[in-house]
């Protein structure tokens, strides 16, 4: 099983609509959010590419607004954590 661990923006939450359209993929297996991250459980990869798009509504204005890390690792062996960065569209 592989998890992305998005962690929202401050100030974020994920839209409902983004919520229903991530689990209506095949890929998908659940999808939990706590706090401020929100973890996507999927089956497994492969060697196609993926696109996953989280849409984020603003809740609370924040000044200097810092990325976000979006985390990739398989659940049996993360060690080998795949770690990117993400400042929104428009930063």
């Amino acid at each position: 099983m592989v998890i992305i661990e998005v962690s929202l923006l401050s100030g974020f939450i994920m839209t409902s609509r983004s919520r229903i359209l991530l689990e209506n993929r095949t890929i998908v297996k659940k999808i939990e959010v706590k706090a401020n991250v929100v973890y996507i459980y999927l089956e497994k990869l492969n060697d196609e590419s993926q696109t996953f798009i989280l849409q984020l509504e603003q809740v609370i204005q924040v000044k200097n607004l810092k990325p976000a890390s979006i985390k990739i690792y398989d659940y049996y062996q993360p060690g080998g954590l795949q770690i990117s960065y993400y400042w929104g569209v428009g930063s």
